[in-house]
């Protein structure tokens, strides 16, 4: 259970949970923004800022957070995502003050070098042009493009090229300012320490941190589908690619858990499973109807948990012998299964087995202990996790008929197909 949850007077949010398992600590500080926070002609720059941060402080200089790190056999790294970004050093407890004293200096102290934002531009185009040489990436930026006319979910999080290309080091350090202050971000830390310790260090490496103005949030919802849409890319290769993106609810709604066993029903436990690992498909549905028939050579599903609607997608090789409007229809029919009936008990039960299963392998470190208590405040609040199972539980099987009625129809998809020219 969480042994600690408030704010100091900056407000920064502070999440706490004692596991006195082994002499380690894992300390995340998570930022109110991603690529959600874009707009035209800025894209990409959450994920660029991230990356600036590794790029060291007057009291840090870059070589040596590296090294300070390695030196104590700690392991870091951070990650951008469309709702935010999250940074974390996992070390032993003895030295946790070396990771709360780094992370509160880069809030307010990164440096932004001129020279080192250029160097970076190059890094992060050539990230961009890497996965363009992949097919899902082109065909995955073309289906959520189309997924989203207005809403910021538009973009991907590295964002467009001609963004890259054109955005300066100071719209860069704006950025930086703008949301990397206390009451825009939650600490969260797990493992090896005393609660009122640990609250007392906090206190001295975050305490002072001066707040800042509340951060701009884009108002910008995304109207509703009115009809199917289509997207067709082309490109090199041998394989033909089909994805499928229907409407998914935020993370904090209702409809999120039933959609959870209902994916995990239709394409196999894929839910939210953050630290590798994982469990066989072959009970799916679609695996059933789509790899053993020898329609496709392989089929998956991702939900993601999101602050604002975001996207179910599935993912789909279409065997060289098949076509894409054959493997479409047989998708369709394993949807209209779930519509028209509700599912047998024991499928849910099974589903239900595999979810606790892959929570439970995603939350047995400390490092994962932490990820999620961070995690649940960007999506709603530390509750989201401590009552996943539970709400997971309470799943039946007329809620899992439900999203599939409600979300699945044709008309909420936005199919996309990548023929390749080999």
């Amino acid at each position: 259970m969480i042994s600690y949850r408030g704010r100091l007077s900056n407000g920064l949010l502070v999440v706490l949970k004692e596991m006195p398992t082994a002499p380690v600590i894992s300390h995340w500080v998570w930022y109110r923004v991603g690529s959600r926070d874009e707009v035209p002609g800025r894209t990409g720059i959450s994920h660029w800022v991230e990356h600036m941060l590794f790029k060291g402080t007057p009291r840090y200089p870059a070589g040596v957070l590296d090294k300070a790190i390695s030196r104590v056999g700690g392991s870091w790294n951070a990650f951008t995502y469309l709702d935010w970004t999250t940074f974390f050093e996992t070390l032993p407890a003895r030295h946790m003050d070396l990771a709360l004293d780094l992370e509160a200096d880069r809030m307010v102290n990164a440096r932004f070098d001129p020279a080192e934002v250029e160097s970076e531009r190059t890094v992060v185009i050539s990230e961009r042009q890497g996965d363009e040489n992949e097919p899902l990436f082109r065909l995955g930026e073309e289906v959520q493009a189309a997924a989203f006319r207005v809403h910021a979910y538009h973009h991907e999080v590295i964002g467009d090229m001609a963004d890259l290309r054109t955005m300066t080091r100071d719209d860069l350090y704006r950025h930086y300012r703008t949301y990397y202050i206390p009451n825009n971000a939650v600490l969260a830390l797990a493992g090896d320490f005393d609660t009122e310790d640990m609250l007392r260090r906090i206190e001295r490496f975050y305490g002072p941190l001066e707040p800042g103005p509340e951060p701009p949030r884009l108002q910008r919802p995304e109207p509703p589908q009115t009809g199917e849409r289509r997207v067709v890319v082309e490109g090199p290769g041998e394989t033909t690619y089909l994805q499928i993106a229907f409407r998914a609810p935020r993370a904090a709604d209702h409809d999120f858990w039933p959609y959870l066993l209902a994916d995990s029903l239709l394409t196999g436990p894929s839910n939210l499973n953050f630290f590798g690992g994982g469990l066989s498909n072959h009970t799916s549905r679609l695996y059933r109807a789509l790899v053993e028939t020898g329609l496709a050579v392989s089929a998956s599903g991702s939900i993601q948990a999101t602050v604002d609607p975001y996207l179910y997608w599935l993912t789909i090789v279409v065997h060289p012998d098949h076509t894409p409007d054959e493997v479409l229809q047989a998708v369709e029919d394993e949807i209209h299964r779930l519509q028209d009936a509700p599912a047998p008990e024991a499928d849910l039960a099974r589903a239900l087995k595999q979810a606790r299963a892959l929570f439970a392998y995603n939350s047995e470190s400390i490092t994962g202990q932490a990820f999620w208590l961070g995690y649940s405040e960007m999506l709603a609040d530390a509750a989201w996790a401590q009552d996943y199972l539970t709400r997971l539980a309470e799943v039946t099987p007329a809620d899992v008929q439900h999203i599939a009625q409600t979300y699945w129809r044709p008309q909420q998809r936005v199919v996309g197909l990548y023929l390749p020219r080999g």
